[in-house]
Formats: structure tokens, C-alpha cells, sequence
């Protein structure tokens, strides 16, 4: 080697780190009130390498802020948090001291969101703050092309403008469709507006340890915040009370939607009986299931949600929805997918009041004889 040849400023020691810290992640897969069935023990360790794909995305390949790029921060083969199946989620890293574009086909989903995101799961608190909001329920203006063009900023501009701050660290997009047979998801890219620079800069070791760092830590910061959360849901099951509102929004919830999260947990000859008398005018609801990590259940093969659209509807307008690991032949069956327990999540979308659904237990038999 010649002699003016630095040393490299990471060695081995910032990559054991990362594999030790991804090491330590497993231990919420073997928590002492986590289920130990074959089927929800493998999903555990999965979770993990999905968890992992995501955070190399999100901190290793789509990191640099001047050359912003949108990247699937959840979706079929990777998801947190009881993902919504009806949902077509974008994220794109940014700096909260420069400005940025948004633009691109609308395209036909029912609704349409960005929001403005401060922290992380890989931060201690856990917080992935909302600090602005702008979406098609209260006005995303719409381009006579069918285009839309938003501008991320500190200082208020016309059109649409979604604030960011100082501290403002990412832009997640949310695209919710009714039929995902037939809707159109929006086409959106994201710009740096006041950059000075023509390519990204080389990678260099502090970058690349700072990242390393950042994606082990989202992965063990996701996996204990989620598991944590599944702990809380199982001391009530087979019920859907209200989540804490203001602590969703803390975790990047969307303003515009009321959340609920439950456990169900039935033995083979039961079912959970889900049922909503009156529902309100609103943009969409969902009811989903999702195992004990908070990930969605197949939902590309198998019923395992239901929404606005796509259920059927009692005569008095209300609705009911069964969940089992058998079809009793009901309307809105959702299938537990092997699943004796799990977790679960009901959310209006930009509803005018809020209905509270209701949860009973009941055997398969009774249903089968209504």
C-alpha cells in the first residue's frame, strides 16, 4: 500500500456493531407473553428481515436528502404497524432546512395524503411526529392535467403546501384506494428545489457508519415498539376500544383517521362478531387483521380485510363482520389465516362522527344457524 494512503475511517468493529445490534432484536421475538405456535414464532423471525429491508432502504440507499427519491416503506412483503392493506405507501427522505417538490399523475385513488414526518422508530422516544399535513380531504388542489404539485417548505406558498420544519426529516405518502382492482395509484416524484449540486456526493465512512447505525437501531427500535404494543392489546382481547388519538398521531398516524387496535384470541369453534350499526359519512373505514408482530395478514390471496367499498351491508345500513378460521358462510367473513390469536385494527378515514364498533364472541354453530 503507499504510504499517503489513509487508513479507512471504518473498520470491522461498525459492522459488528450492526450485527450485533441486529442480534439483540431477536430478543422480542422470544418475549415471555409473545405466542410460541410454529406459525407466529417463523413470522417473528421474518419480521425481522423485512424489518431490516426496509431500514436498508430507508437509511443505506434512499438516505441522501439532496437527491431525494420515494422508496415503499411498507407494502406486500414488508410491513409495520398494522399496515393498511388499502393502502399504497410512499416515503422520501428530506432536510427540513431546504425545500422540495412533489409532482406527478393524482391518478384516481379515493384518498390521497402527505405528511411531514420529525423522528423515528430508531430514535429512543420511538416518535415519528407529524409536524405538517395536507391531503384531498381538506382540499389537495388538483391541476387541470390531472397533475398535482406540492411544495414542502418552512415559509408558507400558494398552491399546495405542505409546512415542514427545522427538525423535519421525511415526507410519507399515503394512497388509499376503495377497489385495488381498478384505481390508479398517484405517479409522484420529489425534487430538491434549491440544491446547488448536479450528483450526489461520494459515499464516505462517517456516512456510512452513521447508517449502519440508524438501521439496526430502527429495527430494534420497531420490533420492541410494536411488540410492546401487542403486549398492551392482549391483556383485553376480542374487543376494539379507541386508541390513544394523540399518541397515533406521534407515531405518524394521519389526522384525518380515527384509529382502534385490538387482540382477538378464539378457539377453533369461535368466531368474533364484529358489528357496526350506523356508518357515518367518511372518506373510507377499513377493519383488518394482522398477526402478533402487527403485520397484515396476506392480504393478496386470502379475505383477511374488509372496507367502504368492499362490504356488504345489512338492510339497516350497518354492518357485520366475522372473523374465524373457518367460513361459516357469512357476509364478511375474514379469514384468521392459521391464526388462534393475533392482533387487529379498525380506522375511519375523514369520517364526520365517530361510531364506535362493537365485538362478541360467539360459536360457529349459532352463526351458521342465522
Amino acid at each position: 500500500m503507499p504510504e499517503n494512503t489513509p487508513n479507512p475511517l471504518v473498520d470491522i468493529d461498525a459492522w459488528e456493531a450492526f450485527c450485533d445490534e441486529l442480534k439483540a432484536a431477536g430478543q422480542q421475538i422470544i418475549r415471555p407473553e409473545a405466542p410460541i405456535d410454529d406459525l407466529s414464532r417463523a413470522e417473528g423471525w421474518r419480521y425481522l428481515t423485512r424489518l431490516t429491508r426496509i431500514a436498508l432502504d430507508m437509511f443505506m440507499e434512499c438516505s441522501d436528502r439532496d437527491f431525494p427519491s420515494f422508496y415503499r416503506p411498507s407494502h406486500e412483503t414488508a410491513k409495520i404497524g398494522a399496515d393498511n392493506p388499502d393502502n399504497h405507501y410512499l416515503r422520501a427522505e428530506i432536510n427540513g432546512a431546504h425545500d422540495y417538490l412533489i409532482s406527478g399523475p393524482r391518478g384516481t385513488v379515493a384518498y390521497l395524503g402527505f405528511i411531514a414526518i420529525a423522528g423515528g422508530y430508531e430514535e429512543a422516544d420511538g416518535n415519528m411526529r407529524s409536524v405538517g399535513a395536507i391531503d384531498t380531504h381538506s382540499g389537495l388542489e388538483i391541476n387541470a392535467d390531472g397533475t398535482i404539485d406540492v411544495i414542502l417548505s418552512q415559509t408558507p406558498k400558494s398552491g399546495n403546501w405542505l409546512k415542514i420544519t427545522e427538525d423535519t426529516l421525511a415526507v410519507l405518502v399515503r394512497e388509499t384506494y376503495l377497489d385495488r382492482s381498478t384505481e390508479i395509484f398517484a405517479d409522484l416524484k420529489i425534487t430538491r428545489l434549491d440544491s446547488a449540486n448536479s450528483k450526489p456526493a461520494p459515499l464516505t465512512g462517517a456516512k456510512l457508519k452513521a447508517d449502519l447505525a440508524n438501521t439496526a437501531a430502527f429495527v430494534k427500535g420497531t420490533a420492541t415498539l410494536f411488540a410492546d404494543w401487542a403486549k398492551g392489546f392482549k391483556e383485553n382481547p376480542n374487543s376494539l376500544p379507541p386508541a390513544d388519538q394523540e399518541y397515533c398521531q406521534k407515531l405518524g398516524g394521519d389526522p384525518n383517521i380515527f384509529y382502534y387496535h385490538g387482540y382477538f384470541n378464539l378457539a377453533a369453534d369461535e368466531a368474533l362478531l364484529i358489528e357496526v350499526d350506523d356508518i357515518p359519512q367518511c372518506d373510507n373505514w377499513n377493519f383488518q387483521l394482522n398477526n402478533y408482530w402487527m403485520e397484515s395478514l396476506e392480504y393478496r390471496y386470502v379475505q383477511i380485510h374488509v372496507n367502504k367499498h368492499t362490504a356488504k351491508y345489512r338492510d339497516g345500513g350497518g354492518v357485520s363482520i366475522v372473523v374465524s378460521s373457518q367460513d361459516p358462510g357469512c357476509n364478511n367473513w375474514l379469514d384468521t389465516t392459521g391464526h388462534a390469536e393475533g392482533t387487529m385494527a379498525f380506522r375511519w378515514i375523514g369520517a364526520d362522527r365517530i361510531v364506535h364498533p362493537r365485538c362478541t364472541v360467539v360459536k360457529l354453530a349459532e352463526l351458521a344457524q342465522k
